[in-house]
């Protein structure tokens, strides 16, 4: 049989698909090629708990699949959060299951809500099974409750809620989210976002977790990617009720999570010395960096107040983003510029060390006298 090169003949990508911007990761290099120091992806400066380390170089048979449920990593998460095991589910980074949620409980004629300036992913996640994403308007850069409340509409499956937020740092305290959930229809669907929930002080919990212990429609998810220092080992887990943890197990990837990630996460979990270094030096510089930022508000930079691992820096004077951005490649660190999430005047800076952030303010401070 003859294949015919008419083009109309080939499979055709669907439109949803079709409409979807592929994700543009941090860069790490500058225009030249040169290497930069990457401030771009939120990744943790401390790297990982040194018992993740270890429990990564044992090793393993490379030739043997891993447990597919992950069911000692799921017991260790339980233990450390008062969960049960049974309600969790592991991902290849909490990614794949924020995508799972909107696959399992949206598609074509469906809609999937977020607050603009949200994680890029939920608009992702939304085209990905054919839905239409919805955005409802922000609260000078945070979530408004009341904003998502009113977008709700009967084809309103999921709503996506990150918090702390990304690319923002903006956070939603209890009562708020609380006051979200209320709000929504119960067969609508609340994902807690919480990849920088641990950046959060035990005060500050948000109550996603207990809302997701007591409904049927929360799901939380959570990522080792951030404070635990394991981005490179792509795991994640979620948490709701049995049908919720039911619907993305029927979707997910077989054998999700490898077996190295699996070990180096139950031992992540049991250094949570680790995670409170880290929590403590990532509070001290980012209130640092931002006091540094409100210094220069006299030149148009702006902070937006962080609860997570980065600040978004706002440009609304003589400097721009874009001649902010080419400084600081100039002086080797690398940032992110998010001009196609609405954010072309801005720029998020992950909190690296303190003489990183004072280098990054000192250059910062220096391009914005040179154009005053």
């Amino acid at each position: 049989m003859t294949q015919s090169n008419d083009s109309s003949a080939r499979p055709t990508m669907k439109p949803w698909i079709e409409a979807i911007h592929a994700y543009v990761p941090g860069k790490s290099k500058g225009s030249d090629g040169r290497e930069l120091t990457k401030l771009s992806a939120n990744e943790n400066p401390l790297g990982c708990s040194a018992q993740a380390l270890a429990a990564l170089g044992r090793g393993g048979d490379p030739a043997r699949y891993p447990d597919p449920d992950a069911t000692a990593l799921r017991e260790a998460i339980a233990q450390l959060h008062g969960l049960d095991a049974a309600r969790i589910v592991c991902g290849t980074g909490s990614d794949e299951l924020l995508n799972l949620a909107a696959q399992g409980f949206a598609g074509p004629g469906d809609e999937v809500l977020y607050a603009r300036f949200s994680f890029v992913v939920y608009e992702i996640a939304a085209r990905r099974c054919g839905a239409t994403p919805v955005e409802a308007p922000d609260a000078d850069y945070a979530t408004d409750v009341a904003a998502l409340l009113a977008a709700v509409t009967e084809r309103t499956k999921v709503v996506f809620l990150a918090n702390p937020n990304n690319p923002t740092g903006t956070y939603l305290p209890r009562a708020e989210i609380e006051r979200l959930h209320a709000g929504l229809p119960a067969n609508v669907l609340l994902v807690v976002d919480q990849a920088y929930g641990e950046y959060l002080d035990e005060a500050e919990d948000d109550g996603g977790m207990a809302l997701a212990a007591a409904h049927d429609n929360v799901l939380v998810t959570r990522t080792f990617s951030k404070i635990y220092g394991l981005a490179g080992e792509r795991i994640g887990w979620a948490t709701g009720a049995p049908h919720l943890v039911d619907t993305l197990n029927r979707i997910r990837g077989p054998f999700n999570v490898t077996t190295s990630g699996q070990r180096a996460a139950i031992a992540a979990l049991g250094d949570q010395g680790f995670v409170d270094q880290s929590r403590k030096a990532n509070g001290e510089e980012r209130d640092r960096f931002a006091e540094a930022i409100a210094a220069l508000g006299n030149h148009g930079l702006r902070a937006v107040p962080s609860k997570a691992n980065f600040v978004l820096v706002l440009f609304e004077g003589a400097l721009t983003a874009e001649t902010a951005l080419g400084a600081l490649a100039e002086g080797g660190y690398a940032v992110r510029h998010l001009p196609g999430q609405g954010l072309p005047h801005a720029l998020r800076i992950t909190v690296g060390t303190r003489e990183q952030m004072d280098d990054i303010a000192r250059i910062l401070r220096n391009a914005a006298k040179a154009v005053s």
